[in-house]
């Protein structure tokens, strides 16, 4: 390593202590007053939340960071208009509220984007009734607080919404509205979460570890938390005076061990998303396109930075296994279905690069109410419940109020923790936020995705130029950023870095897979991973796009 990658590192030296080693010996040795168990969105909000009001923090997760629901979102940061149809104002307000919290918190990671709503109609006319109802909703909406994005709706003209999705069928389309909401790559934002926490606020975060029990001292009160390394294959005991169960869909597993008796709490709905090549359906906007025979819309968003764009999101009641919920023939045919009647793309499965699925962690319907299919119709609001032993659960709730179900979650503690400070994240800059703007495209698509701490992988690519070249075909990411993740985000697999470090995977798996190998090359040094140990990160991934292909019909 060159003296110029050393000087940046200093300059930047938090980096280098974001490691997972370095967690696990903590936790064996330290005392805490809270062990979050869940890294994802809601998880490590909870731990950034608690660690800067004062207490020692312990963040653990069976697997990586955010590698549940947290990565697998539809990617937006939004008030949720259709939440307007249920009547559900106070959600909006509050869906608003934390949207503009984020937007100023880490504007790097999450930044303002225009929805089109198109308007169909026959002989050129479309409905007065559906025109006057979206112009309503959408007063109403930016009188929820959706003007402060610096944005108002508008009417668009028919030529303009063909402008900004050009396949639209041009037979139906009379005019549009546009409307402006967020975007944000929801796994790097669990992500900054959890490195602002440890980095800033001297929280321990250690993934792969997952919580197999919840010890109780002579009173009754929580005393400590029994965790297997799923890595090395060892149990440690960490100390602590409560527990937050931030386990999303899996949060019933740790009522049971909580509780001691089966928990029915959560009840998963299933949202599905597809990739294709951004020419086969460009798009400049996200669209908001209406499902025939369903009361249900869909999102198109283009990719940030990428020639892609994705389509989703189903809405369904799941049942099966939580670990690997996957796309099926009827999703793919449910989401390409809705696409080609509203343009004229007449996409096929042929032209699906990447899929992905999603478990929404909603709360159980009141006892008597039946859920089939009609999940989109639960609740997304989230509670905190107290089991009155140093355990608290936060259940429910969607990623665009994660800090709100945190600074909830934390006040709950009061009874088990001393000296809790008031809430500080209102207005908490995310770990990355600083002076340093982009002048350059790679600059730009760098600080899109790691802020200030682009500055260390520019260095890395000055010392290396092979670091500045891309090891996957038609995708942004440069070699450096594979190494950067390998040395100081905690990255410890092949799949970690291909499906959250990078959204490789989501955006074309074929071209990901061919290119594989490269990435491993590039980190095994970092990993300290043999040709074996590369050849069985290689054989993992490939195991998993065939697992995901097959499940929803797609040939390799």
């Amino acid at each position: 390593m060159s003296f110029k990658v050393v000087a940046s590192l200093c300059k930047h030296c938090s980096v280098a202590t974001f490691q997972r080693e370095r967690a696990l010996e903590s936790m064996t040795r330290s005392t805490y007053d809270l062990v979050v168990v869940g890294a994802g969105m809601t998880g490590a909000g909870v731990a950034l939340d608690a660690a800067s009001r004062g207490l020692r923090v312990a963040l653990i997760d069976s697997g990586d960071i955010a590698s549940g629901t947290s990565s697998k979102s539809s990617k937006m940061v939004h008030g949720g208009l259709r939440y307007l149809q249920q009547r559900e104002f106070r959600l909006v307000y509050e869906n608003l509220r934390e949207r503009q919290r984020l937007l100023e918190n880490a504007p790097f990671l999450v930044r303002p984007l225009p929805f089109l709503v198109p308007l169909f109609g026959r002989n050129g006319v479309a409905s007065k009734a559906l025109v006057k109802g979206y112009s309503t909703a959408l007063r109403i909406y930016e009188l929820s607080g959706a003007w402060r994005i610096g944005q108002r709706h508008r009417k668009i003209t028919r030529d303009e919404a063909l402008a900004l999705l050009p396949t639209l069928n041009i037979d139906r389309l009379v005019a549009g509205f546009l409307y402006f909401d967020a975007r944000g790559d929801d796994a790097r934002v669990a992500l900054a979460l959890a490195k602002t926490a440890a980095l800033d606020f001297g929280a321990d975060v250690a993934t792969y570890l997952r919580c197999v029990d919840i010890l109780h001292d002579a009173s009754g009160r929580v005393s400590a938390v029994t965790a297997h390394d799923e890595l090395g294959d060892t149990t440690i005991s960490i100390t602590t005076s409560a527990v937050v169960n931030a386990t999303g869909v899996w949060a019933d597993d740790l009522f049971t061990i909580a509780e001691h008796k089966t928990s029915h709490r959560i009840t998963p709905a299933k949202g599905v998303h597809l990739s294709v090549a951004r020419d086969r359906l460009p798009a400049d906007v996200a669209a908001v396109l209406s499902v025939p025979g369903d009361r249900r819309s869909i999102f198109v968003v283009p990719f940030e930075g990428a020639a892609f764009t994705y389509i989703g999101t189903t809405d369904t009641h799941y049942e099966g296994e939580f670990d690997e919920p996957h796309c099926t023939p009827e999703d793919v045919d449910y989401l390409l279905n809705a696409v080609n009647a509203s343009t004229s793309s007449k996409l096929t499965t042929s032209d699906v690069t990447g899929v992905w699925a999603g478990l929404r962690p909603l709360l159980a319907p009141v006892a008597g109410k039946v859920v089939k299919e009609r999940t989109a119709d639960l609740s997304r609001r989230h509670q905190v419940t107290d089991s009155h032993d140093g355990v608290v659960h936060i259940t429910g709730g969607k990623w665009t109020t994660y800090r709100q179900m945190a600074e909830d979650t934390v006040d709950a503690l009061r009874p088990y923790v001393s000296g809790l400070k008031s809430v500080r994240t209102k207005s908490l800059r995310l770990h990355g936020v600083g002076p340093w703007r982009p002048t350059t495209e790679r600059e730009i698509h760098l600080y899109e995705r790691f802020g200030e701490d682009g500055l260390v992988i520019l260095d890395m690519i000055a010392d290396d130029d092979t670091l500045g070249e891309w090891p996957i075909d038609g995708q942004p990411y440069v070699g450096a950023e594979f190494v950067y993740s390998a040395r100081f985000e905690m990255a410890t697999s092949l799949i970690d870095l291909l499906t959250r470090r990078t959204r490789a995977h989501l955006l074309d798996a074929r071209a990901t897979l061919k290119g594989a190998s490269l990435v491993a090359a590039l980190v095994a040094a970092d990993l300290g991973w043999s040709d074996a140990d590369q050849r069985r990160e290689l054989d993992a991934y490939e195991s998993l796009v065939r697992r995901e292909f097959g499940a929803a019909g797609l040939t390799l």
